[in-house]
């Protein structure tokens, strides 16, 4: 099939590619020029995809990076994998429209659209379908297909890709069902249809909402833990023991990536919109994983204080700048709030990140070194916020003076747990 991949982003750039490695002739497509630029040279920049994997697609004419939307003309299917993000508090579908209506330029009869960006339930038959209707001049579910299959990718994970993560899949109708399920399965090993579009929504608000409000629940009682002289991680490898009945959960600096800050939003809002309800396990959720850098930053007060040190003039460390290890995410990443709360206090603020290469939402004032010894012997304090591989974590512990680990990685005299 001709397939037309909207957005080529965390969600899109691995879809094409695997797209194309299954035989079908795929289109990137992408507004942003210097991205398609850069994957027209074989640059990715994605850790689940290599730049060889990108060379051998476009060596082989299955992969066409695009910024004109002309090149999306002759779609047999199309997936929307845009960001879906909040502003001020709102859901803001305006990247989902805009895509919307440049493929409803290009539909044809017979063709198929899936949306694959998190967004609240009734958003591809309510908001999707009326606009590559109205574009095109075609009916939804007569004239062409469309469903919903949500995205599930998480970066930097290596046993669950996008082809050995089940897909759940749906249609607006039982053809659209059937078309969506099909282009999957040429290339995930394993479909999950649902009944509906509004279900499939659903689900993976759920699966979102029901991490974050776990992390939520570990975040406060470590809080707490910490306040009553508490090791709160025995008590959770204590916990974990136990075979039945309890999954576990560890506490953290805060919540990332695009998923869990913004997703349960979604639902909320929807609710509240729909119903006049407030959904208090996500508001609840929300106030406390967005409070925790607050909390990793006063905690690392405290310890200078202990130290008759002050914030202001002190040099911090910040080793890791990514949402979590191993990735080179860092949308939402805690790591911004704390860097900015500690500038405001007049630290020294320098950070490692072999990952993040570069993240235009990091302060320009922090200083990007690399976590030698030199630099953790300098530091009068160094913050673990993401424990990647690449960091020589006995280096740290031999060097730093003082150490505020958020993720539990660290043992030593100079050593402090979250």
């Amino acid at each position: 099939m001709r397939v037309v991949i909207v957005g080529q982003g965390y969600v899109g750039l691995p879809l094409a590619v695997r797209a194309a490695q299954a035989g079908h002739d795929v289109v990137g497509f992408d507004v942003d020029e210097e991205r398609v630029k850069r994957l027209a040279a074989g640059e990715s920049y994605v850790d689940d995809v290599a730049d060889a994997e990108l060379r051998e697609i476009l060596d082989a004419g299955t992969f066409h990076p695009a910024h004109d939307p002309r090149a999306c003309a002759g779609f047999d299917m199309a997936v929307i994998s845009v960001p879906t993000p909040l502003r001020e508090g709102m859901p803001d579908l305006s990247y989902i429209e805009q895509a919307a209506r440049t493929l409803a330029r290009y539909l044809r009869p017979g063709a198929t659209v899936a949306l694959e960006s998190t967004t609240y339930p009734g958003t591809t038959t309510d908001l999707v379908a009326p606009l590559l209707e109205e574009g095109s001049g075609l009916v939804a579910g007569l004239d062409f297909h469309l469903g919903y299959s949500p995205e599930r990718i998480d970066p930097g994970n290596r046993e669950w890709t996008l082809v050995s993560t089940p897909k759940v899949v749906s249609g607006i109708n039982p053809a659209s069902l059937e078309k969506i399920r099909t282009f999957y399965s040429s290339f995930v090993g394993t479909t999950v249809p649902v009944r509906d579009c509004q279900t499939a929504e659903l689900a993976k608000l759920l699966e979102n909402t029901y991490r974050h409000v776990n992390i939520a629940l570990i975040n406060e009682l470590a809080v707490y833990a910490h306040d009553l002289g508490i090791d709160v991680w025995e008590a959770i490898d204590a916990a974990a023991t136990k075979p039945f009945g309890y999954q576990r959960f560890t506490p953290g600096p805060g919540v990332g990536g695009h998923c869990l800050p913004i997703d349960p939003s979604y639902l909320s809002w929807r609710v509240q919109r729909a119903l006049g309800q407030s959904f208090r396990f996500v508001e609840l959720a929300n106030d406390i994983n967005n409070h925790m850098p607050d909390y990793v930053v006063r905690r690392l007060v405290a310890a200078l204080n202990r130290r008759r040190k002050a914030v202001n003039g002190s040099t911090v460390l910040l080793l890791g700048l990514a949402y979590k290890r191993n990735s080179g995410d860092a949308r939402e990443s805690p790591a911004r709030r704390i860097a900015a709360l500690l500038l405001d206090m007049g630290a020294d603020v320098r950070a490692a990140d072999p990952h993040v290469i570069e993240d235009a939402h990091i302060d320009r004032r922090v200083v990007r070194v690399r976590p030698t010894a030199e630099q953790l012997a300098a530091a009068d304090a160094v913050l673990l916020l993401a424990d990647h591989d690449a960091f020589d974590l006995d280096l740290v512990v031999r060097h730093a003076g003082y150490v505020l680990d958020t993720r539990h990685r660290l043992t030593g005299p100079t050593v402090e747990s979250l």
